[in-house]
This record gives C-alpha cells, structure tokens and sequence, in this order.
C-alpha cells in the first residue's frame, strides 16, 4: 500500500527507506524484503528469502526521525529469529544488521539499505570521465529450492524449476536452450534440488533466459566481457559484475588484416573473392575465442560464471562478426542490413567456453559509417548533457568524430587508414615494448631524443642503457612528425628538407626524397627514419579526422569549439600540442584538449554494467543527426586545405600563442635557405 492509505489502518505500518527516501504502508507482519519489493526498494536478495544469502541485510534506525516525522520504536521489527541466530552464529551480522527476509514490520520504522546490500550499486570511476557507474546488469543469480520429482505430478525438472523461480521471484516465462537443458537434471541432483541460477533479464520484452546452473548455494560474483573490436586492435575487459571492477584488460592484432588493412579493403576482398566475407567472419569469431580465453586465464576464474558479454564495432566489423556480407556499406547509399542493438547468444558470435548460454549484447549502429563504437563513445562522454560544445575525436583506423552540446549531436565517420597506428609507416609497429612513442627534435642541432615504451628513461640520459629500440608507434610517429615541423626539418607542404636545407647530416637522400634518422641500432638492429611516405601518410590521415570534424562544424553552423576530446587507446597517447601542430584538430587552448582514454571501452563498460545505460543510447541514437562524409561535396575541400601542416587556410592562433613554426620551404630546386632550415615567422 501507499501514503494513500488511510492513517489509522491499525494493520498497516509506516516504512520509510533511505537513502531512496521511498516510503509507504504495509500490512503488520511484512517481511523487509517483501516491503522493499513492494515500494520499489532497490534491496538485493539472491536466496530467494531462505535466510542463506545475506544479500538483504539491513539496519533499522531507533527514535526519533525529524525529517521524515515519525518516532521509531525499538520493537518496531520482530524480534531476531532462528534463522538469523543461525546466520549470526556461523557467519555472523554487524551490529545493529538484520536480513530483511526474517525481520517483519511490527510498527512504523525507518529502514537504512546499505551500500553492499543495493542491487543498483553505484560505483565512482576514475576515468576520464569520472562519471557514475550504474550497476544494474542483466544477468542475476537466485537460490532456488526446487520441488523433486513425484510420479504423481509428472513435470519436467525445469518445468518445476520455472515454477520455482516465478513463485519466489516473480520471474516468469523462463527460457533455456539446449546446452543449459542437458545438464540440468545432473546438476539439481548434485545440489539435492537446491541450486543457483544465473537468469538474464534483457528488458525490451525479451523473456528472461536460464544462462547457466550451479548446485547449491553459490555466492562468487558473476563476470562480463566489454569487448572493443576494431579494425586493427581488439581490445576486452572482463569486469566483476558485482562491482564493476575491472579483474583483466587484453587486446590482440585484429586477425582480418591479413584481408586489407583498412575497411574498403575489406569489403573489396568480401566483393572480389567468393566466401571472403565468412573467410573475415571465422577469422574474427576465432580471435574472440582467444581474447575471451586470455582474459579469464589472467583473473584465474571460473569461465564458466562468465554469463555476459558486450560489443562495441564500426558498421563493417559489426556486419563481418555477425556473418552479413558487408558489399552494401562499399557503396551509396551504404545501407546497414540491421542497425538496431542486437541481444544474441555468444556462442554464436564465436564467445564459447563461457557460461553456457551466455548472452551477448551488441551497441546499435548510428549509421553506414559510423557505428556501436561511436555510440558507446556518445555513451561514455555524454556530449548532449554539456552546454559547451564538445568536438569528441576517437582515432582509430576509421575515426569517429561526434560534435555535440544539450541543443544538438552530430556525428560522422572519416577514414583515416592505419597510420596512426604505425602501420603503413616505414619504421612503424604496433605499440609494444622497444618502440618509440615519445619523441623531441632540438631546433637548433636536429638531434632527436625519444621515449620507446618498457624504458621510463630519455635516450639521452646514461640510464636510458642500450635496451632494443625495434621501431615507431603511432603516438611516436605522430610527435615525430610535429617536432620534424617545428624544427625546420619538415615545410608547411610536408616535404622534407635535405641535409643542405636543413644543416643536418640526420637528413638523408633516398632517390628523390630525403628521410629523417632517428636511431641507427647498428648492422643487427632496425634503423629507424621518418620518410617522405611517411610524413605523406600522416597528412592524408589527419587531413581527414580534420576535414571530418569541419564537415560537422559546418553542418552546425560554428567556426570554432569549446573543447576536444581524444578518445581511444590511442588517443589517450596522443600529445595535444603535437596533434594541434600537425592540425589534426581545430584550433583551441592547449588545456581545452583533454583524453577520455578508451572511451568506446568505457561505454562497452557502461553497457556491460547496465540495462539501463543500453536503454538511454539506443534513445540518444535516435536523436544524433548523422553526417556522411562519402557524399558530402565540402569533404574534399576540407580534406586538400586540411593537408598542409597545420592547414593551408584556417587560422591556429591559440597554436600560434605556444609555438613558433618556421617558415621553411623545400623543393627540387633547394630553395629555402640552408644551415637553420630558412627563414622564421611566427604563423597568426
């Protein structure tokens, strides 16, 4: 009953919760817990009121209540029970607990619920964006003491074991497929008919689904796998679903690479070649199999209480894993054959060696190009909450780009290749231990020192040693790129002075170009150089994040931002002064770009964690405004002023406010001034 209840209804009593603050009136004689279900209380409970669990402890308050005008007795609960003495005897209660399954409401009461005992913990992560973590995932466990069998009443063990669930927790309509069902009857045997069940509850209308069954009581948290499948990379997470901690991070080489390094080259080899397409899917579902794998061995747990997973991908990964051809996205007008989020079994997508039927939940698709990972991105950063307006990059192979504030979303794809990822570069590796990944060239001398990953030293310094430097990442290639530019080495065009130009003997003639020496390892080590393809290769790389973001800048009607968000693995390397020297971004203050990580993780995250989190982007998709840069006639306006370092039109001034780039210009014919690179000028 409700505060609509008559006061002097002498049977009812007063229940007041906090923190919620929900209140109302139930029958004298109400359990805890039975009054928490009934006013909508978020208090957890797995044993279905069996006093076994401990889930539903909480702590009744004594006097008097101010704030919410009501005196509290002491015999406002029932008095402590067997079943709770028992409990307190083997396991024992903190002072002043009870379990909400035994203690009945005599008298008006105030209830605390705390933190461990909520079902939707919230949890505060130090992320870039420090938002709050909703726990509400779609995978819970429940105690069930299931009825055995009686010839006189001949239903099925999961008939009985339905019938169970929906008479304790008033989940009906149980679901199951195959795999759960044929060990269904050894497993309640083995518990002597009392066991745990994991029971997905998807939403939506979907019918909840039996994922897995353990004998007896168990009180191990349940897991979840957030998976980032990327073109290049796939990165996974597995979380402890309880808290949404994250026990193990991995990531391996996405194995389709080996098909074409960048999407179109996929889906020409699925157009080219019969069977290409499931050629790429087997090969995807396999590495998920593997990345799955690897993750549980680092946490040392039971896979099989892995019970749910979600995915994050651009338009053709997400065709490719699920089996669809992906020939309609290569062309106008880049139809999706399905954009909505998908809730499917992860054997299907090749997650097996879970829980038997766990369940996997893919983000939905904004459009042709731009796909669940930029939505998982637009989850994590919530652009539509901030009145700024934020240009939110995350760079990748294909970069998602989202300009939002609380008016308006817009979103785009722009295909940027994998050179920011070290590939297509001629030193370039992925980043691991030996490569470099930070870099300064002094302006004077051209001399380089650098950072490789594994070595928290500078090259210059004694302690740096003589560790194997094995080539460049893509942050490594990006700074040095930009150091190259402010140097003098490197003109506004991109061309590469030649040691005479420069005064460097680090520049290095190869045919008609010139490359930069880094590091010479020696005869048995890799000489690591920046070429004239390389500075090429960035610039067409960055010309398109930024002739992207000046699409949606254009379709907004703004000449500038409020703020840049580097989003992505990488993106959270990337140095916001070098990426603004290259021109990767619109100009801004130094401090107005910030790195939110792997903010399309941190959304899968988010998913993972919360059923409520997949309900509010597959709102917010509906509502981003989607720009396709394919068609868009001023991309490649954009795209030709956007390559020139930082750009041949548009103004840097919050650039030129830290920086000073020379203006040094190389050709054929050597003009440009020698020994310092040229003649200087502060750009405006």
């Amino acid at each position: 009953m409700t505060d609509d209840a008559t006061d002097d209804a002498t049977h009812d009593a007063l229940v007041i919760f906090t923190p919620s603050g929900k209140r109302g009136r139930v029958p004298r004689g109400t359990t805890v817990l039975a009054a928490s279900r009934a006013l909508g209380v978020d208090l957890d409970s797995v044993c279905g009121g069996h006093g076994i669990c401990s889930k539903c402890q909480v702590t009744p308050g004594v006097g008097d209540f101010p704030k919410h005008g009501v005196h509290v007795a002491g015999d406002a609960l029932s008095a402590p029970n067997a079943v709770e003495a028992r409990y307190e005897r083997l396991r024992g209660l903190a002072p002043g607990r009870r379990l909400g399954c035994q203690a009945c409401v005599q008298g008006d009461v105030v209830i605390d619920v705390p933190p461990e005992s909520q079902l939707h913990k919230q949890v505060i992560r130090k992320s870039a964006t420090e938002r709050v973590m909703e726990m509400a995932p779609a995978t819970h466990v429940f105690y069930l003491d299931v009825p055995k069998p009686d010839m006189h009443a001949p239903e099925g063990d999961f008939e009985r074991l339905a019938s169970t669930l929906s008479k304790t927790f008033d989940i009906s309509n149980l679901h199951a497929d195959l795999e759960v069902t044929s060990e269904l009857q050894r497993i309640l045997r083995a518990g002597d008919f009392k066991v745990t069940a994991a029971v997905h509850q998807g939403g939506r209308g979907a019918a909840p689904r039996l994922v897995t069954l353990w004998p007896g009581l168990r009180e191990a948290p349940l897991y979840g796998l957030a998976i980032d499948l990327g073109s290049t990379t796939i990165a996974g997470h597995l979380v402890d679903l309880s808290d949404g901690q994250v026990l193990a991070s991995s990531g391996l080489m996405n194995p389709q690479i080996r098909f074409g390094e960048d999407l179109m080259s996929r889906v020409s080899y699925a157009m080219m070649n019969p069977g290409g397409a499931a050629e790429m899917t087997a090969a995807v579902r396999v590495a998920l199999g593997d990345l799955a794998a690897a993750l549980v061995a680092e946490a040392g747990i039971d896979a099989g209480a892995v019970v749910e997973a979600t995915l994050v991908c651009n338009p053709v990964m997400h065709h490719l894993l699920l089996g669809i051809d992906p020939v309609e996205l290569g062309q106008a007008p880049f139809a999706l054959a399905l954009g909505a989020a998908l809730d499917l079994s992860a054997r299907e997508i090749g997650l097996g060696g879970i829980a038997p039927d766990a369940r996997a939940y893919l983000l939905p698709l904004i459009a042709g190009h731009v796909g669940a990972d930029a939505a998982a991105v637009a989850l994590s950063e919530a652009p539509e909450l901030r009145e700024d307006l934020s240009l939110i990059v995350d760079v990748g192979t294909n970069a998602e780009i989202i300009l939002g504030n609380n008016q308006r979303v817009l979103a785009c794809s722009s295909p940027t290749g994998p050179a920011f990822e070290g590939a297509q570069i001629s030193s370039g590796q992925r980043a691991a231990p030996g490569a470099i990944e930070r870099i300064e060239i002094d302006p004077l001398t051209k001399a380089p020192r650098f950072r490789i990953i594994g070595n928290p030293h500078w090259s210059d310094d004694p302690a740096f040693g003589t560790p194997r430097v094995t080539g460049i990442c893509g942050s490594g290639i990006i700074e040095a790129v930009a150091e190259m530019r402010m140097a003098g080495i490197v003109d506004a065009s991109g061309l590469i002075g030649s040691a005479e130009q420069v005064g460097s003997d680090r520049l290095i003639a190869t045919g008609r170009t010139q490359e930069y020496l880094i590091h010479d390892g020696g005869a048995d080590r890799p000489r690591i150089t920046v070429t004239q393809g390389d500075i090429r290769a960035i610039q067409l790389a960055k010309a398109a994040l930024y002739a992207g973001a000046r699409l949606l800048m254009n379709e907004m009607g703004v000449e500038r931002v409020d703020r840049v968000v580097l989003a992505g693995a990488f993106g959270a390397h990337i140095s916001p002064k070098h990426a603004l020297v290259l021109g990767m971004i619109p100009d801004v203050p130094l401090e107005a770009v910030v790195s939110a990580g792997n903010a399309a993780g941190t959304g899968a995250r988010m998913a993972l964690c919360s059923v409520e989190a997949r309900r509010a982007i597959e709102a917010q998709v509906r509502r981003i405004t989607k720009v396709e840069t394919a068609i868009e006639p001023r991309f490649q306006e954009h795209f030709v002023a956007a390559s020139a370092l930082p750009h041949a039109t548009d103004p840097f001034p919050e650039l030129a406010r830290i920086v000073t780039l020379p203006e040094v210009a190389f050709n054929t014919g050597g003009d440009g001034g020698a020994g310092g690179g040229g003649r200087r000028r502060r750009r405006g």
